[in-house]
């Protein structure tokens, strides 16, 4: 079961990207968005696995490991940088 919840919550994690970045919560890129949040979803649930850090299910950890990530990047200095180029 470890296997399919590791691989579902790269599928959340990838949504979790794409959505913050199409209602304009970040301002990376599509692409850098899901991967800034599928690392933080291998973080969690590495932690998870490891130390057995959990916030409740599966899913719910990997919307907030994505969520976090993705606040967790200074995004507000990228997009400041990209305006001036």
């Amino acid at each position: 079961m470890g296997f399919f919840a590791f691989f579902g919550s790269l599928m959340i994690a990838g949504i979790v990207g794409y959505l913050s970045e199409k209602w304009g919560f970040t301002q990376n890129g599509v692409l850098r968005s899901i991967i800034i949040a599928l690392g933080g979803v291998i973080l969690l649930f590495m932690a998870r696995v490891m130390f057995n850090l959990s916030f409740g299910s599966p899913g719910f950890d990997a919307i907030i490991g994505g969520a976090g990530a993705l606040l967790l990047i200074p995004t507000e200095a990228a997009s400041r940088r990209r305006k001036r180029k």
